[in-house]
């Protein structure tokens, strides 16, 4: 018991006095920005044929709101030192809106470029000053609600995406891509504005913290970030553009590390992050990202292969998002009564790693309806593992002193932050990048089997071409359609072998995650106590 009496204590004064209208405000924005990141992914290819931009000209839009995030996360350690969180979420948020409004109406590439960094910029402050408002400002007792809104806003936002963004495109136009963020972002800033008390004036002693450190960092993963993103499209080492870019993200990340070693940073605590359970909750956390490649990637591209539109994908990925909030109240209830996150993420993990082993029984015959209850069962695992995990972050934040000293709780969250980037950034090109190999090996296998002068390959071709010579200009286009026709099967096929590998990986990546969480330590006690305590403490103080 003293304990949790120490750990709730911890808790600053400034906790806020409207906590719901903050928890709204926060998981918003963090919502908001996934959804624009999502939007943006789905609906390059209209944005770009509009626009009149090339494919290699666009694919660097896309990268540029990823570097503005990226850029933004250590740097928000910074800022969020000097000014506190609420002051940067409303600036932000003012502008990101702004810049959403007339996106859509830029034609020069340059200001397209420069707008969308800008856009990245902007909301990249969402996500670490919402778990630096959660661990600072929200009681005890409304924790375990406020992951699970956060669950239901960030992964919702993954999965309703490309059933809006398809909507999007059927009824009104492609630019509400944009303009559907520029809507809710107001109304985040309204939350924020009356939820999130002022701070307190920050006392000045001593020299003034330098920025230069954060600047090289933030450079540098953003930089290292881009060259991920672009190394599949520019042939990864034999590229010098790739190799430009990770190099010099790489000095620029050794600067930073010299700068830090030489002269530490007030604002930064990084021995604090050498925790066993911190260093573990960020490889799970990377792991974490990983297995929703199942959604972004594998199930839109198994129906996209067969020519599937973003609005008759949808249908099928939004089964997962059906389930979320349900779940993600019946999890932070279940935290409540005293249940060990540890034991949620691990259900999860399981129920993830099931759905995708039941969607390994993919063929090319699939339509969206195959997908609805393996999504369905996604959607649980993907709930109760998110709440589960960011459960764990939390507490070890409280139990680990994250409290006792603003720059823990900024450093904890900016190092979560570039985490959850990294992880979905490099789960995406993982898997883009196994699926692609995956197809060539299949290809080259199911190959040897329909060779030139096989008896069941003449079989088929003299059948087609016989199909097809009415409507031919004559016997040898019949055939040389027939041959295209064989030819494009076989992709199909060895496309869909490989994204049955992509489903298998998932599930054995989340087998492998399972492990990890075996080995996470158990908190010294769990939210039920601590918001227990808490609330005798403030009852004790009010009476005195």
């Amino acid at each position: 018991m003293d304990i949790a009496r120490g750990a709730a204590a911890a808790m600053p004064a400034e906790v806020s006095r409207k906590p719901l209208l903050g928890i709204l405000g926060v998981v918003t924005g963090a919502g908001v920005v996934t959804l624009t990141s999502r939007m943006i992914s789905l609906g390059m290819p209209d944005y770009r044929g509009l626009h009149g931009f090339g494919y290699d000209a666009s694919a660097w839009i896309g990268s540029a709101f990823d570097a503005g995030l990226m850029f933004i996360g250590p740097f928000t350690v910074y800022l969020g030192g000097l000014m506190g969180p609420r002051k940067i979420l409303l600036a932000a948020a003012a502008l990101f809106t702004a810049l959403l409004i007339f996106l859509p109406f830029a034609h020069s590439y340059s200001l397209v470029i420069a707008m969308v960094l800008l856009s990245g910029l902007t909301s990249g402050t969402f996500y670490p000053l919402t778990l630096t408002f959660a661990l600072r400002n929200i009681p005890l007792r409304y924790l375990p609600f406020t992951l699970a809104l956060y669950a239901t806003f960030v992964d919702g936002a993954v999965n309703i995406a490309p059933s809006l963004y398809g909507w999007y495109r059927e009824h009104l136009s492609s630019n509400w891509m944009f303009w559907n963020s520029a809507l809710i972002t107001p109304l985040m800033m309204i939350c924020i504005y009356y939820g999130i008390p002022k701070p307190n004036a920050p006392k000045k002693s001593g020299s003034p913290p330098s920025f230069a450190g954060f600047l090289y960092a933030s450079v540098g993963l953003a930089l290292v970030l881009v060259a991920c993103e672009q190394g599949e499209r520019l042939d990864w080492w034999r590229s010098g553009v790739f190799n430009a870019l990770f190099a010099s993200g790489g000095f620029l990340l050794l600067c930073a590390l010299v700068r830090r070693l030489r002269g530490p940073n007030a604002l930064v605590a990084l021995p604090y992050l050498a925790k066993w359970n911190t260093v573990l909750l960020g490889l799970l956390l990377f792991w974490f990202r990983f297995t929703l490649c199942s959604t972004i990637i594998l199930v839109p591209q198994a129906l996209a292969i067969r020519g599937f539109e973003p609005e008759q994908i949808g249908p099928a990925i939004i089964w997962s998002a059906i389930p979320l909030l349900p779940l993600a109240f019946t999890a932070a209830l279940m935290l409540l009564h005293k249940f060990d996150p540890r034991l949620l993420f691990a259900i999860g993990l399981a129920s993830t790693a099931f759905a995708a082993w039941l969607n390994s029984e993919y063929s090319s015959t699939w339509s969206a309806q195959n997908f609805y209850r393996t999504e369905l069962l996604t959607g649980l695992g993907q709930a109760f593992a998110f709440i589960g995990l960011v459960g764990c972050i939390v507490l070890q934040a409280i139990f680990a002193g994250a409290l006792a000293k603003p720059e823990r709780v900024l450093t904890f969250s900016a190092y979560f932050h570039t985490i959850r980037i990294f992880g979905g950034t490099i789960g995406a090109i993982y898997m883009g990048h196994f699926v692609a190999q995956r197809e060539k090996l299949h290809s080259n296998l199911l190959g040897l089997h329909v060779g030139s002068g096989d008896w069941l390959t003449n079989q088929n071709i003299y059948g087609m071409a016989a199909g097809l010579y009415a409507k031919s200009s004559g016997l040898a286009t019949a055939g040389a359609r027939a041959v295209d026709l064989i030819a494009a099967r076989t992709r199909l096929q060895a496309y869909s072998l490989s994204i049955i590998d992509g489903f298998l990986l998932i599930a054995w990546s989340c087998v492998c995650a399972l492990i990890l969480v075996a080995l996470l330590r158990k908190s010294p006690l769990n939210y039920g106590d601590l918001s227990a305590v808490q609330q005798k403490l403030i009852l004790e103080k009010e009476s005195k």
